[in-house]
């Protein structure tokens, strides 16, 4: 696919910008929090629409954080325009998601092995089938050496997410995908692995639990904002280990 010309619609950073590597929260503050928190001398190098993406170091590397928005849309955008216009090989989404098994606990981390979803999204690309979402297994084999080595092991589970289109639904109906094996709901995901497969790029999704929807355990929005540290550790110890 050929590439876009920089500033972007949506992105007016400069052409060099962006990090091979760029974390992708939904919420802008999330990313100011990250940038400020984990990355050495990080700069501001967008805030259209107040969404705010930084470039900093972590433990030596050049690493970017920047937000995505709710949604297999926002993140459609975005990740399509850091793939094609800004160099990216790499985004890994950082979020949080609500489990749908009653053993998953609040703060527990859940790596993505794939995502399904009730979104049309995929339509797009015109092919006559179901198009499988996955992430980047190389990029997967990084992310358990690096729960080994944080001894994250307790905590983290590997496997299936479902990105819904609707966080509101008339149907209930969402509880009914830990069926088919979905540990975690949430709503980028999808939208971000097929994006990054069209592309030839590489993607990830980590996330945090922030709500059961069995046991109704859920965090407040202001513990949700500075009780995910687990999965930001995991996600940036992965992200430096990336070629």
């Amino acid at each position: 696919m050929s590439t876009l010309p920089t500033p972007t619609p949506h992105i007016n950073a400069p052409k060099d910008g962006f990090a091979k590597t760029v974390l992708m929260p939904g919420d802008p503050k999330r990313a100011k929090h990250i940038a400020e928190t984990y990355l050495t001398n990080p700069v501001l190098i967008n805030d259209v629409r107040g969404v705010q993406g930084y470039t900093g170091e972590y433990k030596g590397k050049k690493v970017s954080v920047m937000a995505s928005g709710m949604g297999i849309p926002s993140i459609g955008i975005y990740s399509y325009e850091l793939y094609h216009a800004y160099g990216v090989e790499n985004i890994i989404r950082v979020g949080t998601a609500g489990a749908l098994l009653p053993d998953i606990k609040v703060r527990d981390i859940i790596v993505a092995t794939g995502a399904c979803t009730d979104s049309n999204y995929s339509c797009h690309y015109g092919l006559k089938g179901t198009i499988s979402a996955v992430p980047s297994f190389e990029l997967l084999k990084k992310v358990d050496l690096a729960v080994q080595k944080l001894g994250f092991q307790d905590k983290t589970r590997f496997g299936q997410l479902f990105s819904t289109d609707t966080f509101y639904k008339d149907i209930p109906d969402t509880l009914d995908w830990a069926k088919m094996g979905c540990l975690a709901v949430e709503m980028e995901a999808y939208g971000l692995f097929l994006n990054a497969a069209r592309a030839g790029k590489r993607a990830l999704a980590i996330c945090s639990i922030s709500d059961n929807l069995i046991s109704h355990e859920e965090l407040s929005a202001e513990e949700r904002s500075k009780t995910v540290n687990d999965m930001l550790l995991l996600a940036l110890e992965s992200a430096i280990s990336f070629d």
